[in-house]
């Protein structure tokens, strides 16, 4: 099964590498989020793992490196976007040289540049920083997790889809699995989505929209949709 990590030599033209960033961004943000507020990267990644994907996203960071390229999300200043939440962990990690498996140590730790262990040190700083923040934390079940990843990229794809981007559900759901690493037996983004129900959908989104009123946003498209009594795959 594909992921992220091992398709760096896949060439995608430069429209369906916007795609799959934007999908892959929203899907880590989405990760952080569930970090910051509740969560360990490797209860995110079990649970993705559950859900069919090869690896978590982060331990496919990992692997990929932190400071490298597509993975370089981490900067040392806040996002462009300044509506939307920063989630500083990733810049703690960067300052704390845990780089990824190259240096023995990034969201896991990696003895003897084997197979990865957890680490609390990794664990503490989403304390530290709900603490600093005075943000109250939850646990998040697997199912959750899930939820709050996948449809964080279900809803940025519709974004795509209402814009233009590209021409079809189907094209999405081709992306994700070539790009995304999202499980090819579920038949990609949009057609997982379509078992999900607009409906569903967007009385979720409705419902995390007031914990965080830009991630969170109900696309257009899905409202039209849902108006209109359509199936997500078109």
């Amino acid at each position: 099964m594909n992921s992220p990590a091992l398709l760096t030599n896949i060439r995608f033209s430069p429209v369906a590498k916007g795609v799959i960033d934007r999908l892959l961004s929203r899907y880590q943000e989405a990760a952080d989020t569930v970090f910051m507020d509740g969560s360990t990267p490797w209860d995110v990644d079990e649970a993705m793992v559950e859900f069919g994907y090869a690896m978590g996203p982060y331990e496919t960071e990992d692997l990929m490196g932190l400071d490298a390229p597509p993975a370089n999300r981490h900067k040392k200043t806040k996002p462009l976007d300044s509506s939307r939440r920063y989630i500083p962990i990733a810049n703690r990690m960067l300052d704390l040289g845990k780089l990824g498996k190259k240096t023995g140590a990034g969201w896991y730790r990696y003895p003897g540049g084997n197979g990865k262990v957890e680490d609390p040190i990794v664990a503490d700083l989403a304390l530290e920083e709900a603490h600093f923040a005075g943000r109250a934390r939850t646990d998040y079940s697997a199912d959750e997790i899930r939820s709050r990843l996948l449809l964080a990229m279900i809803n940025e794809a519709a974004d795509i889809l209402d814009e233009g981007v590209v021409a079809s559900t189907a094209d999405i759901d081709h992306l994700s699995v070539l790009g995304c690493g999202f499980p090819s037996e579920r038949g990609g983004l949009m057609c997982y989505a379509n078992t999900l129900g607009t409906q569903s959908i967007v009385a979720q989104l409705s419902t995390w929209v007031k914990e965080d009123p830009v991630a969170w946003r109900v696309s257009a498209w899905l409202q039209q949709r849902m108006t209109q009594g359509l199936p997500i795959s078109n």
